[in-house]
């Protein structure tokens, strides 16, 4: 167990420093980047759905009411890595990325029954992005270009606990702590070159609070529903800029080495979400999640973008064929999900939708055993390639492994 916590912690280390390096898109540009697509256990596989699932064996980040769930004496850690293959399109040309990472880790343990607790870090925001803007020279027809580049985003380190208040009612609370820095060159070509370097730092709390309740079993199907309520948030931000501009004779002449600045807080809107998990004979699996988060009540709004309502709509299957401990192939779990993102952002009166397809598998670890490792693999795409927008294709390979330990047993003495 030492050895294994002391992985888990080397795993958070190296996810701190390089969690924010997994993304190559022109829409990273605005806000805080673009929102980070995490999902725990074989809920990956599943459409990103979640909100009424309860596996005592599996992390569910979604809900924090399904830690109402979790076994005395048991311990859960899990971490997760996945890598995508993008390509980004325009009416005339493509260009395509590669992008590996850690996404995410976890831990959960009892604090008595019907009672758990979990923590864990993962990217909240992503940002990654290299543009060149062609602009007039006021008075001529000659032009310069400046090129645009953005690295980092925002990460989240969440405490959640969940309880059962009856036997079939479960109720859970999420703190999440959200942090980290988005840095940006703006550099210009006209008859000399400047580089302008900003490092915006970003921070805050949010507050989530959920549900569960199974209702009683109706001819072999199972039944739970779930809700979820996040509370609106405020980041409050704070700038370095440091600029220089030199000459294409080789001269150097610095214009403001060093300047901080107040940012003007970021605004994370009200969101809820409903769900509704079917277990069929034992099965099937079945899962359907609808979120929604109020943007427009933020206020926000940029040049010719603005934030508006986001809706989520996400479908999850599973299949389980027999489920005989005695035989590994019949404890194979095998998954399908679709999701729809409305998108947030909208830009030139069109709003930036997404979409992607789903299938995995769960495999256990050995027999006997509830480890897991989950893989899945998504098909999907962001944007439009209407109104000289870009349009992004990507492929998807995510891996979960998920370990059930013992916490606090008894040595039996002989």
């Amino acid at each position: 167990m030492k050895k294994k916590l002391l992985f888990i912690l080397f795993v958070t280390i190296v996810s701190v420093y390089f969690g924010q390096n997994n993304t190559s898109t022109p829409y990273s540009l605005f806000g805080l980047g673009v929102e980070n697509k995490t999902a725990t256990g074989g809920l990956t596989g599943l459409g990103n759905t979640g909100i009424a699932q309860s596996n005592p064996f599996e992390i569910n980040i979604y809900n924090p009411a399904s830690l109402g769930t979790i076994l005395q004496n048991s311990f859960l850690y899990e971490f997760g890595l996945n890598g995508t293959y993008s390509t980004l399109k325009t009416n005339s040309k493509s260009e395509s990325s590669t992008n590996g990472n850690i996404s995410h880790i976890a831990i959960a343990f009892p604090i008595s029954k019907g009672w758990g607790l979990s923590a864990g870090l993962l990217p909240y925001t992503k940002t990654g992005y290299n543009i060149d803007v062609e602009n007039a020279i006021e008075g001529s027809t000659e032009t310069y270009i400046t090129r645009i580049t953005g690295e980092g985003g925002l990460n989240k380190f969440y405490i959640s606990t969940g309880f059962k208040v009856f036997k079939n009612l479960s109720l859970g609370a999420d703190v999440s702590f959200l942090f980290g820095s988005i840095n940006q060159e703006s550099q210009l070509f006209t008859d000399s070159f400047v580089s302008i370097i900003d490092e915006n730092h970003y921070g805050g709390v949010k507050l989530k609070t959920g549900f569960q309740y199974k209702l009683p079993t109706f001819k072999g199907i199972e039944t739970t529903l779930g809700g979820t309520l996040e509370l609106p948030a405020s980041l409050s931000g704070n700038q370095t800029r440091n600029s220089y501009k030199e000459s294409f004779s080789g001269t150097s002449i610095s214009i403001e080495e060093e300047a901080e600045n107040d940012l003007e807080n970021f605004e994370l809107p009200f969101a809820y979400g409903v769900g509704i998990t079917s277990v069929i004979n034992k099965k099937f699996i079945t899962s359907l999640d609808y979120s929604k988060l109020i943007w427009s009540d933020t206020n926000q709004q940029q040049n010719n973008e603005s934030y508006v309502d986001q809706s989520i709509y996400a479908f999850g299957l599973e299949y389980v064929p027999t489920k005989n401990k005695f035989n590994y192939s019949s404890n194979i779990k095998y998954r399908f999900g679709f999701n729809y993102n409305t998108g947030f952002l909208k830009i030139s009166n069109q709003q930036i939708d997404s979409y992607f397809v789903s299938i995995g598998v769960g495999l256990p670890m050995k027999k006997f055993s509830n480890d897991n490792f989950n893989i899945s693999y998504s098909y999907g795409k962001e944007g439009t390639l209407e109104n000289k927008l870009i349009q992004e294709n990507f492929h998807k390979i995510t891996l979960n492994l998920n370990f059930v330990g013992k916490w606090f047993n008894k040595r039996k003495i002989d």
